[in-house]
């Protein structure tokens, strides 16, 4: 079971930012930080790919309703990252069996997306950018702070991913009426974009 709290902590990571954790485990693997990483995340393709995915959530991320519309996207990416990633790492320890690992990776990716999207939506609340800005940037750093944490105390870096994933847990549901308000802002402004359409739609139609 000694791989358990990295699978953990992974699969926490990865219900934040998928990209990260692939890009960071196989740079880890391939340095030599560490021998838990299978080969196949320290392909080269594999990290040219994480790269490139993960300079593009960068800057998703930090802008309004961009960001909202890229958690939307990712909602299946993230825990089937977290999955795969934690029945990879359960493989190459052989610890834990992949079934096992895969379920409590995924789960914990779906759990902190929640978190994840849901704190956008209430921020998104906001006129200003800057707070996405700020709440973004604090994810990447805390991703790769707690990620490398637990390359050298993964039980310790579990501990705090799930006091981080408990509290995330509480904000969302102290920011509940901002994310309902979110949501009935987007869905108002689908209706006044479908009655503009109609409009036109009627104005431009040659008379019967």
């Amino acid at each position: 079971m000694s791989v358990l709290p990295l699978v953990f902590t992974s699969g926490w990571a990865s219900g934040i930012n998928a990209y990260a954790v692939v890009l960071l485990l196989g740079v880890f693997g391939a340095t030599g930080l560490t021998d838990e990483v299978p080969a196949s995340l320290q392909r080269t393709d594999v990290l040219i790919v994480a790269a490139v995915l993960f300079l593009c959530e960068a800057v998703a991320d930090k802008i309004p309703y961009l960001d909202t519309v890229w958690d939307a996207a990712h909602t299946v990416i993230r825990p089937l990252a977290g999955a795969v990633v934690g029945a990879l790492l359960a493989g190459q320890s052989g610890s834990l069996s992949d079934i096992a690992a895969g379920t409590v990776g995924g789960t914990t990716a779906l759990a902190s997306h929640f978190v994840k999207a849901g704190t956008r939506m209430a921020i998104n609340t906001s006129p200003e950018p800057f707070s996405n800005i700020v709440v973004s940037t604090a994810e990447d750093l805390g991703v790769a702070g707690i990620l490398t944490f637990a390359m050298f105390n993964p039980q310790a870096a579990a501990i705090i991913a799930a006091v981080l994933l408990v509290a995330g847990l509480a904000i969302l549901f102290f920011l509940w009426s901002r994310i309902r308000r979110f949501l009935r802002r987007r869905a108002q402004r689908r209706e006044e974009k479908r009655l503009a359409a109609e409009v036109r739609t009627h104005t431009t139609a040659p008379p019967g």
